[in-house]
């Protein structure tokens, strides 16, 4: 029973701090940088879309203001049998050169993403989506990276606030993430890419999967080739948090169930005789963060069954001191202001949304529709184009 509670633990202290500080400790002594370099290759844009009627107007205008050669510039607006204006709204810029792919059914984010694949002419792609604003140097700034040879892939890194332009419980979270992001970058490669907007070399797409993740899959497509995935943090993906707890709930569910999937289609890639340092990342920032609701109730279960002794009651006093101040910040949104409620709060709710993932994927469930997640509007677009 100790054996189990300090493994479970242990793992746990690994996959949260333990594996940044080993990325954080080997880029010290020796880290791979990226050969930047102004370059113009021809780029397709593709913005997945499913009934954005009331944003794709903005998005089209604030990706033709990109600052970057229209001459080597497409944009493609894939829409996943959109039923609103998001269509009609499309077609009007035609003009301005902006194309409309349309799927007749809806069937996910991926499939209208690869009916745009045979019309984009760019040698490399960017996929995005509507509720994601770009600055406007982000384009070349993703581009520049792509002068290094070893890079294949480009994420952006995502920034979430709330309407006011305030941090989130998220927005926290987030923060945590591209860190890792960037120490992963520096030490060998991104597992993974930001789904609101990366940039991928065009012959990383020549497999194309219409039911798996796109940001998951292009990062694992990048390795299988040979190729590393990096983080920009020049170039940011910004957008508004959900306007409910419960929504963002939803919307994590959704994300673990498909970057689940993608992993167990995936798990040849965890061989480290054949795919080195890259399998040894994807084991610690997918696969036990996947398995830390797991191993969480693994610690709470065992050091409850200890408790007779004093070490592991004061384990479980801890353990309940962090869930009862997540559920208080669950219940009273106010509370939330509080850094320490935010942060018990939203990393509960994350382990509870994979829990409920492992279940739906146990029960065969696959997430291919998606319906894109409807955020808060700010007061102005500009408060959210601040920097």
């Amino acid at each position: 029973m100790k054996i189990l509670f300090w493994v479970a633990a242990l793992l746990v202290v690994y996959t949260y701090f333990g594996y940044p500080f080993v990325l954080w400790a080997c880029t010290r002594i020796r880290a791979r940088d990226v050969r930047k370099k102004e370059i113009f290759p021809r780029v397709s844009i593709i913005i997945a879309a499913r009934n954005e009627g009331d944003r794709i107007r903005e998005k089209i205008e604030r990706t033709l203001a990109l600052d970057y050669p229209v001459e080597r510039l497409e944009i493609i607006v894939a829409s996943d049998a959109s039923d609103d204006a998001t269509d009609a709204i499309v077609k009007e810029y035609a003009g301005r050169g902006v194309r409309l792919v349309r799927a007749v059914q809806r069937r996910g984010k991926e499939h209208a993403q690869g009916l745009a694949l045979p019309e984009a002419k760019g040698e490399i792609l960017v996929f995005t989506d509507a509720a994601t604003l770009l600055e406007p140097d982000a384009l070349w700034r993703l581009m520049a990276n792509f002068a290094d040879p070893t890079v294949g892939a480009v994420s952006t890194e995502d920034l979430i606030v709330d309407a006011h332009g305030n941090p989130t419980a998220e927005g926290l979270y987030v923060k945590y993430e591209m860190w890792v992001r960037r120490l992963e970058g520096r030490f060998h490669s991104l597992v993974g890419l930001s789904g609101s907007c990366f940039a991928i070399r065009r012959e990383l797409c020549s497999d194309w999967s219409t039911s798996l993740a796109s940001d998951f899959m292009g990062a694992l497509r990048a390795a299988r080739r040979g190729y590393r995935s990096i983080a920009d943090p020049s170039a940011l993906g910004r957008f508004v948090t959900l306007a409910s707890n419960e929504a963002e709930t939803r919307r994590k569910i959704r994300t673990f169930l498909r970057g689940i999937t993608v992993l167990m289609a995936n798990l040849d890639l965890l061989n480290p005789f054949r795919h080195g340092r890259f399998a040894v990342q994807l084991a610690s920032h997918k696969l036990l963060r996947f398995l830390a609701p797991f191993l969480l109730l693994t610690t709470l279960t065992t050091s409850a069954l200890l408790s007779g002794e004093p070490l592991y009651r004061l384990m479980v006093l801890a353990q309940a001191s962090l869930y009862l101040l997540a559920a208080a910040g669950g219940l009273v949104k106010p509370l939330q202001r509080s850094r320490a409620v935010r942060t018990a709060y939203f990393f509960t709710m994350v382990q509870v949304a994979m829990l409920i993932a492992w279940g739906r994927y146990a029960l065969g469930h696959q997430q291919l529709t998606w319906e894109p997640s409807r955020r808060q509007r700010p007061g102005t677009t500009s408060s959210l184009a601040q920097r």
